[in-house]
């Protein structure tokens, strides 16, 4: 054996003295061998991150009024997983920490109402800011507050202190830095945009990429500037130019704008052309389809063959609770039939004013970004957890009682999730502008899905499943291109339930399309739990319900953990615009008024809704023929 060896070494001799490799060298190995890593070169998105895009601290002038005394510090401690103590003097923590916070604090009159609890001279200098002191100090302040959001309605400024709203914006972004930890939480610099004609809700989030030394070269827009959203985009516009940086709007869902959000012509009563839908699209890349007020994804008029599409909404008036709602503006209030009439506008323009993706948020005004139905803590410090809160109104309408919008009338909703490589403000701002978002109810339901045109049943399954779908694919966000000749649009999909929350009902695919001309939907269960099967006219038996309201608890003995699905386009025709996007839907489980009933022993109106089946809507994909 030795001397085997020692042959071997002597005839190795030359090799290692003159230096040359037995091995090939980095440029003569095949491209794929040139890392053992395989992840040394993977850019694509690796991470989900869950996010409120739309809070507010006692320095939006309705909640700091109202008496919400937390501020954007303790906004950001609570996001965190910190315990903080709430405006009505009590303990409070999520049961996880969220990855982002956008505090959009309204730019009307911002930061008033710590202004006006510091008795600051240049307030109190003003007729209506002693007025609203005096009243606040005598412990009005609940009855400031509705003067005040009646007056911001009708686009009265009886404060106009710039130097009030520059300062308070400086130390909001103060808070925003000092919280802002990348790769941990990250605080992402944003105002809300309240314009409410007539009344109405057209209400924008403004997110901005960027970090202090660009915001601060801005102020927020607020309505008191204009009430048109060109105006707002206008507004982006001009940062974007001043500055570098890049801004996007976020609009809430419409189901409180009496028709407005998603009115098929402008402000000014005008026809939209290329470069409205243009600029439209461009500033406005995602919608908040889900929040406290309303879930705005479908509505049974709209949708009179879709089962799910009667969930948690408020359709009694407007924002104001000034002009009750009537079936004609429900047309152009939610966000799968404005999704269709894209489709439309952009078979006349050229381009589509309404691509937009979906998320959830909170909008809560007690400083609060909780959405766990057994841990709401309201939609606003007014409506924190009490005895009493189930009675308590939220929005008292000036006009009749059937429009009041009541704490038990709200939903515990929702969440934004954002597929990033890393936590951080740009990484997930550029999610949201790629529209590779979506929203949830409250719940953190885990989904993905790719479509391309030549994914194969059972690589929904596959180890490298997002790998292979951005190689052959796009992802929600995406655009699908001209379809190759005879085939048909295939999707990989899949649903992970919450770790902490309800096993899963179902996946479906909703589908819109153009068909001579007419938008059309269509609505497709492409994954079901339990063995169930899709029965001849598309739909399924429900998943049943383990829910006991008495004592508000469930169980996963029915329902899946996780769900996938491969779905190839049975309908499809290469000549019409379509998109798709998906909805999850998790098995029944207590509503919060259920748990409130259980922990205070109280009594809820019959007509209380005591379950809910939280439910994820995907941004879309579209397909645009050539």
């Amino acid at each position: 054996m030795k001397i085997f060896y020692v042959a071997l070494v002597i005839a190795l001799c030359p090799l290692m003295l003159t230096g040359q490799e037995i091995r090939p060298t980095k440029e003569e190995m095949p491209e794929k061998d040139k890392n053992y890593s395989p992840y040394v070169d993977q850019h694509f998105p690796t991470e989900i991150f869950w996010g409120d895009t739309h809070l507010h601290t006692s320095y939006s002038t309705d909640a700091g009024m109202a008496g919400n005394t937390v501020g954007p510090e303790d906004a950001y401690r609570f996001a965190m997983g910190h315990t903080i103590t709430t405006s009505t003097g009590q303990k409070a923590r999520l049961k996880r920490p969220l990855d982002f916070l956008v505090v959009a604090d309204h730019a009307e009159n911002l930061g008033l109402a710590p202004f006006l609890n510091e008795g600051d001279p240049t307030v109190l200098a003003t007729e209506q800011g002693k007025k609203w002191y005096d009243m606040m100090q005598a412990g009005n302040g609940y009855d400031a507050f509705i003067e005040w959001v009646a007056m911001m309605n009708d686009g009265e400024d009886l404060i106009d202190n710039p130097d009030m709203q520059r300062t308070a914006w400086e130390q909001i972004i103060g808070f925003a830095e000092q919280y802002n930890n990348p790769g941990v939480f990250t605080t992402i610099h944003g105002f809300e945009w309240t314009s409410a004609p007539n009344g109405n809700n057209l209400h924008r989030n403004v997110l901005f990429r960027d970090g202090a030394d660009r915001v601060k070269q801005v102020v927020p827009m607020s309505l008191y500037d204009s009430e048109d959203p060109e105006d707002l985009w206008e507004y982006m516009k001009n940062y974007e130019e001043k500055t570098g940086g890049r801004a996007l709007a976020i609009p809430h869902n419409g189901n409180l704008s009496n028709g407005m959000m998603f009115m098929l012509e402008t402000m000014d009563g005008q026809p939209f052309d290329a470069n409205y839908a243009k600029m439209r699209a461009r500033y406005e890349p995602v919608l908040e389809v889900t929040q406290p007020k309303g879930t705005g994804e479908a509505h049974p008029l709209l949708s009179p063959d879709d089962e799910f599409a009667d969930f948690e909404i408020i359709d009694k008036g407007n924002l104001s609770g000034r002009e009750p709602k009537t079936p004609e503006m429900i047309r152009t209030e939610y966000a799968r039939r404005a999704l269709m009439d894209g489709l439309v506008l952009e078979n006349k323009l050229g381009a589509n004013p309404f691509k937009f993706g979906m998320v959830g948020s909170t909008d809560a005004h007690g400083g609060l970004a909780s959405t766990s139905e057994e841990n709401w803590w309201g939609k606003a410090n007014i409506v924190e957890p009490s005895p009493e809160r189930f009675e308590d109104v939220l929005i008292k309408s000036p006009v009749s009682e059937d429009l009041d919008i009541k704490a038990i009338d709200l939903g515990a909703s929702g969440l934004a999730a954002a597929w990033a490589r890393e936590n951080t403000r740009e990484a997930i701002w550029d999610a949201f502008r790629r529209r590779e978002v979506y929203g949830t109810t409250g719940s953190r339901i885990k989904v993905r899905v790719f479509a391309g045109w030549d994914f194969k049943e059972g690589e929904e399954h596959l180890p490298n499943f997002a790998e292979e779908g951005y190689k052959r694919g796009v992802p929600m966000g995406g655009d699908l291109k001209a379809a190759s000749s005879g085939k048909a649009p295939t999707f990989l999909i899949r649903a992970l339930r919450d770790p902490d929350g309800a096993n899963l009902d179902r996946i479906q695919v909703v589908k819109g399309f153009v068909e001579n001309g007419e938008a059309k939907e269509k609505i497709y269960n492409v994954a079901l739990s339990d063995g169930r099967k899709v029965k001849s006219n598309g739909k399924a038996d429900p998943v049943g319900n383990t829910v006991d309201v008495k004592n508000a608890t469930w169980t996963n003995s029915i329902g899946e953990p996780l769900l996938t699905a491969f779905w190839k386009d049975p309908d499809f025709d290469p000549g019409q615009r379509a998109f798709y996007y998906i909805r999850v839907i998790e098995i029944p489980r207590p509503r919060w008024t259920a748990y409130d009933t259980k922990f205070y022993g109280v009594k809820m109106p019959s007509e209380t809704k005591m379950t809910v089946q939280d439910r994820a809507y995907t941004s879309p994909i579209w397909y645009t023929p050539e």
